[in-house]
């Protein structure tokens, strides 16, 4: 049988975020999930009313924290760095943060195209990938196979994931400067299962993250929840995906693989 033709995507545009595939389990949909943005009252079910346009309601889901990779509508603006500071002063150093507040515009270059972002009433998961495109670049990797949407891959900095924050929280001994990137959800549809195809999305997710400056990505599975159940695949997986078991956790194991 002939190997499938493989194409890696990232989810730049509402089009691309259409694409994401299914989950296996119907009860769940990635295109509207909010669980990694929400610490405190995310959810991975799948409402399909999320999909439609319409522009936030008053008492649309926020984050628990002020969250600068959320800044817009439903996040105050991260305040601007002083660079008189003393360098203890100033926020961990972070490559996506830093590189965009610190960084002197070049007078006699051309002016950047604006960065792309979802729309005020796009769906309400588009634009949460959407705004991190202004700042970090695609959150969200699709795998095509033939063609076909097979696999997907969500990922970012630390920071624009509370709940995987707060995960990392219960263990202090994890290094802390520089933060990791993480990895927050692998999935393949039920029908590519078997195939390696999440292996080979991790893998090229881990190649774009180091050229993007990061250091060690994480992943924090669900060690008993059922295969479908959980948007962090497993312990096992991670292994194969070249990552090591950094704490050793009945329900919450960390993953962890160094990057250079």
């Amino acid at each position: 049988m002939a190997e499938p033709s493989i194409r890696i995507a990232d989810v730049l545009d509402e089009a691309g975020f259409r694409a994401i595939p299914p989950c296996a389990d119907p009860g769940f949909d990635h295109r509207t999930c909010d669980y990694w943005e929400d610490a405190a009252r995310g959810s991975k079910a799948a409402r399909l009313a999320w999909l439609e346009a319409a522009p936030p309601s008053p008492d649309a889901r926020r984050p628990a924290v002020a969250n600068p990779f959320l800044a817009g509508a439903d996040a105050p603006a991260a305040p601007a760095p002083n660079p008189f500071a003393p360098a203890a002063d100033r926020r961990a150093a972070n490559p996506f943060l830093d590189e965009v507040a610190l960084a002197a515009p070049n007078p006699f270059a051309p002016a950047p195209p604006p960065p792309p972002a979802a729309d005020a009433d796009a769906p309400r998961k588009w634009q949460l990938l959407g705004r991190g495109l202004k700042v970090a670049g695609s959150y969200a990797k699709v795998l095509f196979a033939d063609e076909v949407a097979s696999a997907y891959c969500q990922f970012g900095p630390l920071t624009a994931y509370p709940r995987a924050q707060q995960t990392r929280d219960l263990y202090p001994a994890l290094p802390d400067a520089p933060l990791p990137a993480v990895i927050t959800c692998i999935a393949t549809t039920a029908g590519a299962r078997g195939a390696g195809l999440g292996l080979r999305l991790v893998a090229a997710v881990c190649d774009d993250l180091e050229a993007r400056g990061f250091t060690a990505v994480e992943a924090y599975p669900e060690a008993a929840a059922r295969p479908d159940a959980t948007s962090a695949a497993t312990p096992a997986f991670w292994l194969a995906a070249g990552f090591a078991l950094a704490v050793a956790d009945d329900r919450f194991p960390v993953m962890r693989r160094e990057l250079a």
